[in-house]
């Protein structure tokens, strides 16, 4: 029901007895200190370490977002939708995980992350054709977009005359990594979007 009061939490911290707008930051700090300290260690683990296997790095941290979900008292109670959907945005994530981190094995960080900012395009073209959505943008926003991506290009091209880690390989890699990205973000607002219920929070009993 609409009306009961859920509860939230992280890592089993309850952040109920929070505002909104703490909650929000707290979130999303947590979220842009992971995401910075994740670059780091993996450019150090690639480009230092000469560590090239993309796959088994994946394959480590399926386990440790299952020890996360574990930590935040998921259960099957929890489920909503069919089980398919989970295994398919799974795959989805998985293989966008480890064509990224594959890809630094042939590009440097600073590239792989140019190449990734450019996920709008691919998002906002993908979300015309996902059921659910059927998204339309306005014209400027598309040619907004285009410019952002071939600004973009423009300096991975450049970083291609100086960077000793570039490589078509690794264009080829992070391409279908931004592919797989798009799909995966237009088809969780569609989840999100035709199943309410399909929620984090929790409802106290």
């Amino acid at each position: 029901m609409k009306n009961e009061e859920q509860s939230r939490s992280l890592f089993g911290i309850s952040l109920s007895d929070r505002p909104t707008w703490q909650q929000f930051l707290i979130c999303t700090s947590g979220f842009f200190f992971g995401y910075l300290v994740n670059g780091v260690c993996e450019e150090y683990v690639y480009n230092r370490l000469q560590f090239s296997f993309g796959w088994y790095f994946t394959f480590i941290q399926g386990f440790v977002y299952l020890f996360l979900i574990y930590l935040q008292g998921f259960t099957t109670k929890h489920i909503v939708n069919p089980m398919r959907t989970y295994v398919k945005l799974s795959a989805v994530l998985m293989g966008s995980h480890g064509l990224t981190k594959g890809s630094l094995a042939y590009l440097n960080y600073p590239a792989q992350i140019m190449f990734k900012s450019t996920k709008v395009l691919p998002v906002m073209i993908m979300g015309a054709f996902i059921p659910g959505l059927r998204r339309k943008y306005p014209v400027h926003e598309y040619i907004s977009a285009f410019l952002l991506v071939l600004g973009l290009i423009l300096f991975t091209l450049a970083d291609a005359q100086m960077s000793p880690n570039f490589s078509m390989i690794g264009i080829l890699m992070i391409t279908g990594a931004l592919i797989m990205d798009a799909f995966l973000g237009n088809l969780q607002e569609a989840i999100f979007t035709m199943n309410p219920e399909t929620t984090q929070a929790r409802k106290r009993t």
